[in-house]
């Protein structure tokens, strides 16, 4: 029997304490967690959760294999990368974040595309923005405030 596939792009998160991670991602976004492989010596090499309606996988660090460099955000000295949750009540999922322990790094404000919008970092240095549309923009004003903006530029 052929195994079903069903194509996807999934955040692979590397976290120094994979365990707590999920503790923290059920807490902050109200993840479902899916499973974990745990290795011999307790750190998961594993896991899935369900957030927001898609699959995140994260696993601990592995320095060994990765020729003795961890590779955690923290590690690296931050992240490029920001994964991004649209959801209906942001107020809401933007608080219950920061009261599980996640840092403000923009605060939740209206914005000119159209969304009310923040970004956090997890305590594992994971960055995540929160958005909700709030009102529809034409391409044409976003291209106007974007003019202000740069005008007001120091």
């Amino acid at each position: 029997m052929a195994i079903e596939v069903e194509p996807a792009v999934s955040p692979y998160l590397i976290v120094d304490d994979a365990a707590a991670a999920i503790d923290f991602y059920i807490a902050a976004f109200g993840a479902e967690e899916l499973g974990r492989v745990p290795g011999p010596d307790g750190r998961l090499v594993n896991a899935a959760l369900r957030i927001n309606g898609s699959v995140v996988m994260l696993n601990d660090d592995f320095p060994e294999m990765t020729d003795g460099k961890s590779m955690t955000p923290k590690a690296l000295g931050g992240t490029p990368v920001s994964i991004h949750l649209t959801v209906t009540d942001v107020d809401d999922k933007f608080q219950r974040a920061v009261d599980a322990g996640a840092t403000v790094v923009a605060p939740l404000e209206d914005q000119f595309w159209g969304d009310r919008f923040g970004v956090v970092t997890d305590p594992f240095g994971h960055m995540w923005s929160l958005g909700q549309p709030i009102r529809e923009v034409s391409p044409e004003e976003i291209t106007a405030a974007m003019a202000a903006m740069e005008q007001e530029a120091p």
